[in-house]
């Protein structure tokens, strides 16, 4: 985990992402690239169909407000003592850069994500300034690499105690083998399986079994549902064993499925308090 990218936006998580990712940062010597995040004008939207205008926003606003965000994120690395990236330093610490002449649409940022361990983005939400689920959802299916999604309060750790979702799906999979350099880390590892979230494939205790002949140190168990969903099973779980990062393999289930029917993963994006490293 040694490259992070960050898309940075004015919205209400932007200190969450900051601080996650420089957390990783430094728990693995890693470099954060920062560039400022605008819509693309294709991405653009008429939103007042009774008068028959056209909204448009000013791309220029948009550029200034790009390059504000630069300022945000060089006073929030260097707040924090992340010395940024030259030939003076080494490979080995948290570094930053900042790339200023960033392409507008979350499309080049699901191009440009292919270049990194992991992008960090904002838990979405549907209020007023929170990050895009556009957003999150560009990077997680054209990247190819997972995300790290920060949560609504910058967390205080991450990747000391870590729980898998585990449903035996190829996505959760997935998110484990991106997930090796925290799970390596770990103090603690957790798998998780609910018996009315599993689709065909191993348990959550064998699993646990396989990492453990990795090496690892890992608890597997199945729990049964009840009459809670699978989504609160998995939150409720790692809360109450204090975990700060989630691992979650991202619809197993169709999107058109989970938003009709709900299902784990859009639960744990709606929900999630602690940071979640997702793949698809």
């Amino acid at each position: 985990m040694k490259t992070l990218l960050v898309p940075v936006a004015r919205h209400t998580l932007l200190d969450s992402v900051l601080d996650t990712a420089i957390l990783t940062a430094r728990r693995f010597g890693a470099g954060i690239e920062g560039f400022g995040l605008r819509p693309a004008l294709a991405e653009y939207v008429p939103v007042d169909m009774v008068g028959g205008m056209t909204w448009v926003r000013d791309e220029e606003t948009d550029l200034v407000e790009a390059r504000d965000c630069g300022g945000l994120f060089t006073a929030a690395m260097e707040r924090h003592g992340i010395a940024r990236e030259s030939a003076d330093i080494g490979k080995n610490g948290p570094r930053w850069r900042w790339r200023p002449d960033a392409p507008p649409g979350d499309g080049f940022l699901a191009q440009h994500a292919r270049l990194f361990n992991a992008t960090v983005v904002g838990r979405p939400g549907s209020g007023e300034g929170a990050p895009r689920m556009t957003t999150l959802e560009a990077v997680l299916f054209e990247s190819g690499r997972p995300l790290i999604i920060a949560p609504p309060l910058p967390p205080a750790s991450i990747g000391e105690t870590v729980v898998i979702a585990w449903n035996g799906s190829t996505e959760t999979a997935r998110a484990v083998a991106f997930a090796s350099p925290f799970l390596r880390a770990a103090s603690r590892i957790e798998v998780l399986g609910v018996d009315a979230g599993m689709v065909p494939g191993p348990s959550a205790e064998e699993m646990a079994a396989a990492l453990n002949r990795e090496g690892l140190s890992a608890q597997g168990r199945t729990l049964a549902a009840g009459r809670r969903t699978v989504g609160e099973i998995f939150l409720t779980e790692a809360e109450a064993i204090g975990c700060d990062l989630l691992i979650k393999g991202a619809y197993t289930q169709s999107r058109l499925r989970q938003m009709i029917f709900g299902g784990a993963t859009s639960h744990i994006l709606a929900h999630a308090t602690m940071p979640v490293l997702m793949a698809h």
